[in-house]
């Protein structure tokens, strides 16, 4: 966890995630997105970041071009990022959510907005000067993936934030622990965590580099617990269950492995107080502003909001679609 200066609490205090910048609020995975989520105030942003067909890394949550969030005039939607070129990728417009369920009564379309790299990204967190927000960087892979691809995206993610001077306010994040593995070996100062859900977390699950759950205890209503036992063999710092996972056995485990608990995603104030309860590290959630009001009522101190250097809040050469 990044140590900020403003933020003296007296009690355990979850760190505010925003995820995907600021879904609920602004286009996800976008130079707009995630600045707005900056000038919020939170700890830490979690983006999405894969591979482009040149080995190009770019912000996308899935694995194809998906129609709810890309404008798409070139017959790219459904193809996967993987086989498309930045110049093909260049085209194509991530500044709206249609449907926008269910985000109706706070999202906030902003049309004309690209497709950003990773570098682009590390400029906007450059550029804002924001030095105790984390970068959650969530990797995308899927266990179809060779394992040279896998290596390819953890590697190259890992020089582009060195090469900008934030590995040091960085975390790897990935469901395919391969993913893991490859950046304990390369970065082993980079913290890494373990995420997790229902689909990953089987017995026999191809996702966990190898472990099998059901060595820890798997099964249809069990062994929730185990996925922290796994989580440390695998040698994460913090693991990041779905929330309906995220019990009060499974925190307690997590504790005693040492790795903090980062439940997602969570955008009741109701459940984000269960969770401040029970002392969870951090919560990720599309709606920060809602966070910030729930620990706001219980007294604790907040990251402070970052003033944007620009009037329309998106620097002038975030990327647009040709």
């Amino acid at each position: 966890m990044i140590a900020h200066p403003t933020r003296l609490n007296y009690l355990i205090v979850p760190e505010i995630q925003g995820h995907r910048g600021a879904r609920a609020l602004r286009p996800e995975n976008t130079i707009p997105g995630l600045a707005h989520a900056l000038a919020i105030g939170v700890d830490a942003i979690e983006f999405d970041v894969t591979l482009a067909a040149d080995d190009s890394l770019i912000l996308a949550h899935d694995l194809t071009v998906d129609t709810q969030t890309i404008r798409d005039s070139a017959g790219f939607c459904g193809q996967p990022w993987r086989s498309l070129t930045l110049a093909q990728i260049a085209t194509l417009d991530a500044g709206d959510r249609q449907p926008a369920s269910p985000y109706e009564e706070t999202f906030q379309a902003v049309p004309g907005t690209g497709v950003p790299t990773l570098d682009q990204v590390c400029k906007l967190f450059n550029e804002v000067r924001a030095p105790y927000v984390a970068l959650s960087v969530e990797l995308k892979t899927h266990p179809s993936w060779p394992d040279e691809d896998v290596r390819t995206l953890t590697l190259r993610a890992l020089v582009a934030l060195a090469a900008h001077d934030l590995a040091g306010q960085a975390r790897i994040l990935a469901f395919d622990w391969r993913v893991l593995r490859h950046a304990e070996e390369a970065a082993p100062d980079v913290p890494r965590v373990a995420l997790v859900e229902p689909t990953t977390w089987m017995p026999g699950s191809a996702w966990q580099a190898g472990l099998d759950p059901a060595d820890y205890g798997a099964g249809p209503e069990t062994g929730l617990a185990g996925t922290a036992e796994a989580a440390r063999d695998i040698g994460a710092t913090w693991l990041s269950p779905w929330d309906p996972m995220t019990t009060p056995e499974l925190i307690t485990a997590a504790r005693k492995y040492g790795l903090g608990t980062v439940p997602w995603t969570v955008n009741d104030p109701a459940r984000m107080a269960e969770l401040i309860d029970l002392e969870v590290a951090g919560i990720v959630t599309d709606y920060p502003d809602v966070l910030r009001h729930v620990l706001a009522a219980r007294g604790a101190s907040l990251p402070t909001p970052i003033a944007l250097p620009w009037p329309s809040g998106t620097p002038d050469w975030a990327p647009r679609p040709d």
